[in-house]
């Protein structure tokens, strides 16, 4: 999470959505910066409003925009899956190694999944405490020339991010059916991404 308080914005940092790399370019223009622990790092919209919002206030830093970057569901899930098939997980339980893709997804689909597909939601990071869409400003991970033309008008320019945290590099296939049965189950994360600027 980066707070600017002379921009007037907050930059949510959704997982998985190429975020430290984009932190890396602009932490040097930030006023605070938030990296550990993750859960502070990638603190997501009703915690920013319950718990962060009123401390910037009483530091008199207020009327904040609230920025963040969505990815397309089976883009997001694929980058978790192989994130989580790395080398340094396996033995582990969020290891995903010897799970295929497609049960991946199904597991994710569940009310509870077993830790390796427990990855979160995009919809629910980006709610208020009222389940209403709390962010100003919601870029799609798939269009970064619209993202860095909305950077460089607030704060010119500034370094080219560096792809940093980057999930294993491997080909992943999803069945049809169960892209539909995650379309059936999870239908407020597509429509969250249709919801972003592209």
């Amino acid at each position: 999470m980066l707070v600017f308080r002379k921009e007037k914005l907050v930059f949510l940092a959704m997982p998985k959505t190429g975020t430290t790399a984009l932190e890396g370019a602009l932490a040097p223009l930030a006023s605070i910066v938030v990296r550990e622990p993750a859960d502070l790092k990638h603190s997501p919209c009703y915690r920013y409003q319950r718990f962060i919002r009123p401390f910037l206030r009483t530091a008199e830093i207020d009327d904040l925009e609230v920025m963040s970057i969505i990815r397309h569901p089976v883009d997001w899930l694929s980058s978790w899956f192989r994130y989580r098939c790395r080398d340094n997980l396996v033995g582990h339980p969020n290891s995903a190694r010897g799970v295929s893709f497609d049960d991946f997804v199904l597991e994710f689909c569940k009310g509870k999944p077993a830790p390796y597909a427990n990855v979160g939601s995009q919809a629910k990071f980006l709610r208020d405490g009222d389940g209403k869409m709390g962010v100003d400003h919601l870029f799609r991970y798939e269009a970064q020339d619209t993202l860095m033309t909305f950077l460089r008008d607030r704060f010119g320019d500034f370094p080219e991010p560096k792809r940093l945290n980057v999930s294993p590099d491997f080909q992943v296939n999803l069945s049809p059916q169960v892209l539909e049965k995650l379309k059936r189950k999870r239908l407020d994360e597509f429509a969250a991404w249709e919801a972003a600027l592209h």
